[in-house]
């Protein structure tokens, strides 16, 4: 039943605001669908919570070594000194109180350089939590920047980007990665001008009402580790993530100049998800050659970087495990078909039926692949360019996709040591609101377009 799976939403939604285990938010939700919907409980607590398309453990074990070796890469950065040093030549240069901006823009240039968004949140924390003290700004607002520069225009909406959105929609709808650039740079920009407004007004509202950081006992380490050691220089600092960067960038680079069979970079572009884990070796490996005095402790931070990882990585899979029960349901499958049946521009169904679905499944790249699979062929039929299809269901599946139930908003509320009851509201902001409007806009644009 359809009242049962909102109801399950409403619960999830419920107890992640009030704090609950998110653990125990997917255990409960999934159970209350799975009774609502008639389904046998040993089929879909065994299979499609766990090992199914948008199982738990699926995705766990998919994206284990990558969370384990963005997380080892982060702890090196904090223990050799490299993100203090670093944090500190932004500041010299732009100033304390633009650590929001700066910690948007060099997320969305980590993201737009092939970074994927779970590295670009463990290289950013170390940077950010010395930023976020020299400032004195709520770490609130520094999830928030994250979120925005890693989970909004880079992900969606902007042209050429490496993003798995625009790989999917690229590959099912034979398009290009550039696909409709034009409204991708119009929703682009719609969307950072109008996260940074938000985000600096709260910034100033902040600072009028004496809200400033405070730092958990993760964070404290991480200032006491930096007094304790010699700063580094930040030319030399940066050199470990310029070769994660160039290392995951530069095989699509040789691809996009018309190069082919070097083997080493088809392998590069046919493997999202080993690559980047190979890119973050090499970092690992240059930070400890660059700063030797590491070397003594080196495998007991990178011990503890892998163990901070098992924590977030848990948080959002056992979230796409309950995406992976609804997406089994009668209703859910029923539901898909009836959105296109709406009589509304047809632009504006490619809108409500990407993001409902992604909402549904709380996965913006889940509901992606759903909506692509089953429910893009008939826009097709209709007639649809398709790289204007491309363009619109990548950014419609970014919007809804992140209600308190997303699994990359739990892993970045995780990984920083946020709640959804203290950051929420400026990540909902920014993720959703903003790139609803951005798409919405962008839908109006094309249509004014194309009927003057």
């Amino acid at each position: 039943m359809a009242l049962g799976i909102i109801a399950a939403l409403a619960v999830f939604i419920w107890m992640a605001m009030r704090g609950y285990s998110i653990v125990l938010a997917s255990l409960v939700c999934s159970t209350i669908v799975i009774i609502t919907s008639g389904m046998a409980f040993d089929k879909a607590m065994l299979e499609y919570f766990p090992t199914g398309a948008l199982g738990a453990f699926t995705f766990a074990g998919r994206f284990f070594l990558l969370f384990a070796a963005g997380a080892m890469f982060g702890r090196l950065l904090a223990a050799t000194g490299a993100a203090n040093s670093i944090a500190n030549k932004l500041v010299d240069t732009l100033g304390a109180e633009r650590v929001l901006i700066i910690t948007v823009l060099f997320s969305a240039l980590l993201t737009y350089g092939g970074v994927v968004l779970f590295v670009v949140i463990f290289t950013m924390y170390p940077l950010g939590v010395q930023l976020l003290q020299q400032a004195n700004v709520p770490k609130r607002l520094f999830t928030g920047a994250i979120a925005l520069g890693i989970g909004t225009f880079t992900m969606t909406a902007m042209p050429g980007s490496p993003s798995i959105h625009n790989v999917i929609s690229s590959v099912s709808l034979k398009t290009d990665l550039f696909a409709a650039a034009g409204y991708g740079l119009f929703s682009s920009a719609i969307m950072l001008s109008l996260g940074l407004w938000y985000l600096e007004k709260q910034r100033h509202i902040a600072k009028a009402n004496g809200e400033g950081f405070i730092p958990s006992e993760k964070d404290k380490l991480i200032l006491a580790n930096n007094k304790q050691m010699a700063m580094p220089s930040w030319f030399r600092s940066v050199i470990p993530i310029a070769a994660v960067v160039i290392c995951i960038v530069s095989p699509r680079i040789i691809s996009a100049l018309g190069v082919n069979g070097i083997e080493v970079v088809d392998y590069a572009n046919s493997q999202p998800i080993i690559w980047p884990c190979m890119a973050l070796l090499i970092g690992i490996i240059t930070t400890i050659v660059l700063f030797p005095r590491i070397l003594p402790r080196s495998i007991t931070e990178l011990g503890q970087g892998a163990e901070e990882s098992i924590s977030p990585l848990i948080a959002t899979s056992v979230v796409i495990g309950f995406g992976g029960v609804v997406s089994h349901t009668e209703t859910f499958a029923q539901f898909s078909q009836w959105i296109t049946t709406l009589d509304v521009p047809v632009l504006l169904s490619i809108f409500i039926a990407a993001s409902s679905v992604s909402a549904i499944v709380g996965s913006s790249s889940g509901g992606l692949q759903i909506f692509l699979g089953t429910v893009a062929p008939v826009y097709l039929d209709k007639g649809v360019d398709p790289e204007i299809l491309h363009r619109v269901a990548a950014m419609a599946s970014g919007g809804f996709d992140s209600l308190p139930h997303c699994g990359a908003v739990v892993a970045i509320l995780a990984i920083t040591g946020q709640t959804h009851k203290t950051a929420y509201k400026d990540v909902g902001v920014v993720t959703v609101v903003f790139p609803v409007i951005a798409c919405l806009t962008t839908i109006g644009s094309y249509w004014l377009l194309n009927t003057i």
